[in-house]
């Protein structure tokens, strides 16, 4: 191959084994031309060599089976090397074997052929969530302990049933429903299969707090669950949230019995804390408002006498407490009142004035009476006779109104009359008087 090369035929291979290899780790715009120990070998001589040891050694490499065919190997013609003095793992392995994988029969043409253009626009970019974030997912399925959520990442995410509402319910299936749509809270980051846990109820617990913090300032009734009982009151469940029912805000002088339990009960929020997660409610003051509301002066209602005082007694009238001033007992002179109206006596009275405003109520058992003095001498009887009095009071009361109205008018037609008749006299007292007839 060389014949500038002396010596035996062991010298001449050697020789030709050191060519071969400058050959191939050869770069015509980075490295000078081969040489061998007597001088620089012309370019086609070493094209010539690689070309010969290529063949042979590609001639001496078994065919690889495959499922197209048989595969081959043959020789590269690129240049191996892109930074010379820097070879890659590839460069290395082409500048030591000098071959390269190929089909049977050749490459196919890439006339279809995909670019990373092509394929990242095909892709399209792939969304990625941080735990907070608020996302809206698909519901693919159900798990017995939880439900497979699409929100549009590589992989399904994954809301535990006990996320899944504001209160935990006995399947997922009960509160979702497959292929409908809701919003979500990332709450983890991707474990080592790319799948993100989700909630439901924090989102839940958000708008709750919201809408009952709206009710609060609107002074509105709801209507809550019982959910226990204990001594100091009762925990209510109100718009998903655990509330505080004070036993002193249940019904005046009661505290809320065990059969109270899951029974529905209508309250109103004393306080809503959503920093220090405080809720409290009572049933006391949402049946004062509705008590109130539908109030007349004139009713007559029936209460339980809750505390005496030495100026009156206070009854409570199915959740709203009114004032029986002592004055207003009866027509007679009382020196004591629990003389009268003993603590928890049953009680039947007249609404004579109210303030809804404020709640307040004031009572009369005086109105009551048939006679002067009977709240004292037949109690009972003005009790039984409550509604029938009543009825004649407010009559009476009714014709005194129209009485005072009728003397209000004829003072008025008495006042138009008077400011009438005066600028008549003025008038017949202005005009001149007639002249006395001519004497004949």
């Amino acid at each position: 191959v060389c014949s500038t090369v002396g010596g035996d035929l062991s010298s001449r291979i050697a020789a030709l084994m050191l060519l071969t290899t400058q050959v191939l780790a050869w770069s015509p715009a980075a490295h000078p031309p081969p040489v061998c120990s007597t001088g620089v070998l012309p370019e086609p001589a070493a094209a010539a060599a690689v070309a010969a040891a290529g063949a042979e050694r590609c001639a001496r490499l078994p065919a690889v089976g495959s499922r197209g065919g048989v595969a081959r190997a043959v020789m590269t013609t690129d240049p191996p090397i892109a930074v010379p003095g820097r070879m890659s793992k590839l460069e290395r392995m082409r500048s030591r074997y000098g071959v390269a994988y190929e089909p049977e029969g050749g490459w196919a043409p890439q006339e279809d052929a995909i670019s990373y253009a092509d394929l990242e626009a095909g892709v399209g970019d792939i969304a990625s969530f941080s735990r907070g974030d608020s996302v809206t997912g698909t519901v693919l399925g159900f798990e017995p302990n939880g439900v497979l959520i699409d929100i549009g990442v590589k992989s399904s995410a994954y809301c535990p049933i006990g996320e899944a509402a504001l209160e935990k319910p006995m399947r997922p299936e009960d509160v979702f429903d497959l292929g409908a749509s809701y919003e979500f809270l990332i709450v983890s980051r991707e474990d080592e299969n790319g799948q993100q846990l989700l909630s439901r109820r924090k989102i839940l617990t958000v708008q709750a707090w919201d809408q009952v913090s709206e009710m609060m300032a609107a002074d509105k009734a709801v209507e809550g669950t019982v959910a226990a009982v204990n001594r100091g009151g009762a925990i209510v469940t109100v718009e998903g949230l655990r509330a505080f029912l004070p036993g002193s805000h249940y019904l005046p002088g009661q505290n809320p019995p065990e059969e109270l339990v899951g029974q529905p009960l209508k309250v109103k929020f004393l306080d809503v804390d959503r920093e220090n997660n405080r809720l409290v409610v009572s049933h006391r003051k949402a049946m004062v408002d509705q008590t109130i509301n539908n109030l007349n002066v004139g009713s007559v209602l029936a209460g339980v006498v809750t505390a005496v005082k030495p100026y009156g007694a206070f009854v409570d009238l199915g959740g709203m407490s009114g004032l029986l001033h002592i004055s207003q007992i009866s027509c007679d002179h009382i020196s004591d009142v629990a003389s009268v109206l003993p603590l928890g006596a049953p009680i039947k009275c007249m609404v004579i004035s109210q303030d809804k405003s404020k709640g307040r109520v004031a009572l009369s058992t005086k109105t009551l009476e048939s006679e002067p003095g009977d709240m004292l001498k037949k109690r009972e009887k003005v009790f039984e006779e409550a509604e029938a009095t009543a009825a004649k009071y407010q009559e009476r009361l009714e014709a005194e109104r129209k009485a005072r109205e009728e003397a209000a008018q004829d003072v008025i037609f008495g006042l138009e009359s008077v400011f009438v008749d005066e600028p008549a006299d003025e008038a017949d007292a202005d005009a001149p008087s007639p002249e006395p007839a001519a004497e004949n």
